[in-house]
């Protein structure tokens, strides 16, 4: 799936201007990130009111599908102007000051306008996204959904019209005077780490784990977990 410019334009919306040196419009480290995580806040205003929900997503080239409910206050408006944005914490960076003590992550902030998918098959094709981008085609063996869940299950399609990401990933940096001062400076990498799977008790008689969940073993961090399943789901990114 390759789009059709290798970055995003900056605009007034998106430019990040405090510490702009870690902006980064790049489409490939935008979509990295999209794709490493698997909750994203969405910002809307709505009777003048601003909320923010947390919920499930997936990326497919340009699109994001937000998975939803019918009762979702996004769901109230045919379309949207949302605010969507990804965060993934990498470490902690205590400094020799309070002021350059700080957090290692990568953040993503997408614009764009939500509707609701009420096309049967770009639906389908969204939900499938919405399992399969976390377990590559675990969807086909599954029990198929009964028409009362799709009815009850929601999806909210937006493009990425607007982009940026923002990165900080470095270790300590005192200002140089700081760095005589008898004050302990480190930085703490921060891991999700997989823990070992806890099979259903009531799996039948001769039902083993798949091959494909192999790549969340015990012991591994769910981000690489997470960009492997992408991948083999969808190789062309």
């Amino acid at each position: 799936m390759e789009t059709s410019t290798p970055s995003y334009s900056p605009t007034e919306r998106t430019q990040v201007k405090r510490r702009s040196q870690r902006g980064v419009y790049d489409k490939a480290q935008v979509h990295a990130i999209l794709d490493e995580g698997f909750i994203c806040h969405v910002g809307f205003v709505l009777d003048g009111q601003p909320y923010v929900i947390p919920t499930a997503y997936a990326r497919l080239d340009e699109q994001i599908y937000i998975h939803g409910s019918p009762a979702s206050r996004l769901m109230k408006g045919k379309e949207v102007d949302v605010c969507l944005t990804v965060t993934l914490v990498d470490g902690l960076v205590l400094a020799r000051s309070a002021f350059h003590t700080s957090i290692n992550y990568r953040s993503v902030v997408v614009l764009g306008q939500a509707r609701v998918v009420t096309d049967p098959e770009e639906k389908e094709r969204a939900l499938v996204a919405m399992v399969d981008r976390f377990f590559p085609d675990r969807t086909a063996g599954l029990r198929q959904s009964t028409a009362q869940e799709i009815k009850a299950t929601s999806v909210i399609a937006m493009e990425i019209e607007q982009a940026s990401a923002k990165i900080r990933a470095k270790g300590v940096a005192d200002d140089e005077e700081d760095y005589d001062l008898p004050v302990y400076a480190e930085r703490i990498p921060v891991r999700t780490v997989l823990g070992a799977p806890e099979p259903c008790p009531r799996l039948r008689d001769g039902v083993e784990r798949p091959a494909s969940l192999r790549g969340y073993a015990e012991g591994r961090l769910l981000e690489e977990a997470l960009r492997e399943a992408y991948f083999l789901r969808y190789p062309g990114g």
